[in-house]
């Protein structure tokens, strides 16, 4: 797998032998393989993710095979969302500036008739 013989594995063995002891040993052992595996895993998960993302050829063929919708058909109105609903925030339906008019019935700000 890495290249390791067997020589060079009973070298490595011992060496956890000597530094970590034969109590822990096993444990250590099962915890490297949980994480070994673990990693193998991802590694499998993320090329998969990969193997799914569409390659521009991918796209080209669904782009010819989609028809798209001509411009004189398309929705110009900036003030509906993508559900087809009309959006009321826009300039056709903010208040006007009644400020300007002289006759305003309404009082200003600043005015205190108390």
């Amino acid at each position: 797998m890495f290249g390791i013989g067997f020589p060079e594995l009973m070298l490595i063995l011992v060496i956890a032998l000597i530094v970590i002891g034969p109590k822990r040993l096993p444990d250590v052992a099962k915890a490297l393989g949980r994480g070994l595996g673990e990693f193998k895993r991802a590694t499998d998960e993320m090329k998969q993710t990969f193997r799914d993302v569409p390659t521009p050829k991918d796209i080209g063929r669904q782009l010819i095979q989609d028809e798209p919708t001509p411009p004189s058909e398309a929705k110009a109105d900036p003030y509906v969302d993508s559900s087809g609903e009309e959006v009321k925030s826009g300039p056709a339906s903010e208040p006007k500036d009644l400020s300007s008019k002289s006759g305003s019935s309404a009082p200003s700000e600043g005015s205190n008739d108390g």
